[in-house]
């Protein structure tokens, strides 16, 4: 009886053994770093939204989910300076992918403006003014 009761104890020590283990991976990476990768996911997915479906910033912005995803592969693996570094890079990718965007409407708004104007001036050469004829 007293093997199996050994035996027992063997297991449970190899069960609490795997437990610590696993809760020390998901344990190794701090709150801090934890709460930064949970604001870069949500600044790349916002990226992803204000993006849409636009050229510009894509480039940046699936550099951000390769490095997001590298952070999270890193912070599996307990590696929280690896996991903070992908995750800033992550954020700051996904910021210029967003700042890229941005600038392009406003170059295209300006040029579009740009177009408007030299229209009308077309239009203002071309029409002869009106005028009234004299009054006798």
């Amino acid at each position: 009886m007293s093997s199996s009761n050994e035996r027992v104890s063997v297991v449970i020590a190899g069960l609490c053994a795997g437990v610590c283990g696993v809760l020390t991976a998901c344990g190794g990476i701090s709150a801090s770093t934890r709460e930064s990768m949970a604001k870069t996911d949500t600044a790349v997915q916002q990226a992803q939204k204000t993006l849409g479906n636009s050229e510009s910033g894509a480039l940046e912005l699936q550099r951000a989910r390769e490095h997001m995803e590298a952070a999270r592969r890193a912070a599996d693996k307990g590696q929280e300076g690896q996991a903070l570094r992908h995750a800033n890079e992550a954020q700051l990718q996904a910021e210029l992918a967003v700042a890229k965007s941005q600038s392009a409407a406003a170059r295209k708004a300006a040029a579009d403006a740009l177009a408007s104007i030299e229209s009308l001036r077309n239009e203002a050469v071309r029409e002869p003014a009106v005028r009234e004829p004299p009054t006798r």
